[in-house]
C-alpha cells in the first residue's frame, strides 16, 4: 500500500474456478445461439472460430479446461473481428447465465457495490495480474453486468 491510499474492499475470483458459481469455468448450462452450451467457458472459446464442426468440438468438451485448450488451437483460424468482440460474447454468456440461474445473479447482486477483480497472476486482459494493475475486464464485465440485473429489478 502506498502512503495516503486507503485500502478498498474488494471482491475477488479467479475465473478457472469451476466451483465459484460466477466464474466462466462453472458448470451451469444454458442456452444460446440455438445450442445448450456446459459453461460459458465453453461458449467463449467456441466463439472464436467461424467453423461450425470446430465450435460443435468445443461445445462437446468434458469440461471448461478442455474446451480452453482447443480454443488455443492454432491450426484452426480464429475470427479476424475476435478481439473487437471477445468482450461482448464474455458478457453474453455470463448474462445469459446469470437469466438462466436466479441464484448466481443474486450472488452477483449480493456484491453489493464493491470492485470485483479476477485475481489472475498471469492473465493481464482478463485478470488483474501479479500487480493488480492489469485490465481485469473479467471483474469489470461482472460489475456490467450487476449493474444491469440492478437496472431490471427496478
Amino acid at each position: 500500500m502506498f502512503f495516503g491510499q486507503k485500502e478498498k474492499k474488494l471482491f475477488t475470483l479467479t475465473r478457472t474456478d469451476p466451483d465459484n458459481p460466477l466464474a466462466s469455468y462453472a458448470q451451469y448450462p444454458f442456452e444460446l445461439e440455438g445450442c445448450e452450451w456446459p459453461s460459458v467457458e465453453h461458449y467463449y472459446q467456441a466463439m472464436k472460430f467461424g467453423d461450425a464442426e470446430y465450435r460443435e468440438q468445443i461445445r462437446l468438451a468434458p469440461t471448461p479446461k478442455d474446451a480452453a485448450s482447443l480454443g488455443k488451437s492454432k491450426k484452426h483460424q480464429k475470427r479476424k473481428d475476435w478481439d473487437k468482440v471477445k468482450v461482448i460474447v464474455m458478457t453474453r454468456g455470463t448474462y445469459i447465465k446469470c437469466r438462466t440461474y436466479p441464484d448466481i445473479a443474486q450472488t452477483l447482486l449480493d456484491t453489493g457495490e464493491i470492485d470485483i477483480a479476477d485475481v489472475s497472476q498471469y492473465d493481464y486482459f482478463w485478470g488483474s495480474g501479479r500487480d493488480m494493475r492489469a485490465t481485469n475486464a473479467f471483474g469489470q464485465m461482472l460489475m456490467d453486468i450487476r449493474e444491469k440485473l440492478r437496472a431490471e429489478l427496478n
